[in-house]
């Protein structure tokens, strides 16, 4: 990640890991969001939080936070295939930024490389194997992508 991107929060002490852990996918018209416990290692997806011309549904946002309390926060961090920074990373710096001020969370950032492909394909396997039977909405690689996104954090970061 690069040097210049919004300092991330502390990384915890060894007494206090992280608890419930809140994901965002940063897109520029749905921010896919993801909810998991660190200790457990596991997320599940939530909600799509709008994202209208550059400005997120802040008040969406701050009533999952509301709701959730959680003790950080994750957001997927878009660098192209090659690891360079994409377009819309400079929009996702700027919601990070507002993000931990809004907050006053630590924020974390999770390379997010490959997670919508992913997240295609976790959906393919669910309908595949009829766990997944409605039509896929757009919102819904969204949201698994920020589920897998904050896995991918955990894993990173052994607290599991």
């Amino acid at each position: 990640m690069p040097d210049d991107s919004p300092a991330p929060g502390p990384m915890p002490d060894e007494g206090s890991r992280p608890g419930t852990c809140l994901c965002f996918d940063y897109g520029s018209k749905r921010i896919g969001t993801a909810v998991g416990e660190a200790q457990l290692g596991s997320s599940r997806p939530l909600e799509v939080v709008g994202n209208t011309n550059g400005t997120p549904d802040w008040n969406a946002i701050d009533s999952l936070i509301e709701q959730w309390q959680p003790s950080d926060l994750v957001v997927g961090w878009p660098l192209t295939e090659d690891g360079k920074e994409q377009t819309i990373t400079h929009h996702v710096r700027g919601f990070v930024k507002r993000l931990k001020k809004r907050s006053g969370l630590p924020v974390h950032l999770c390379d997010e490389r490959f997670s919508s492909m992913a997240a295609q394909e976790v959906i393919r396997q669910q309908r595949h194997s009829g766990q997944r039977r409605r039509k896929t909405r757009h919102g819904d690689v969204d949201m698994v992508a920020a589920a897998l996104i904050l896995e991918s954090w955990f894993s990173l970061r052994e607290y599991q």
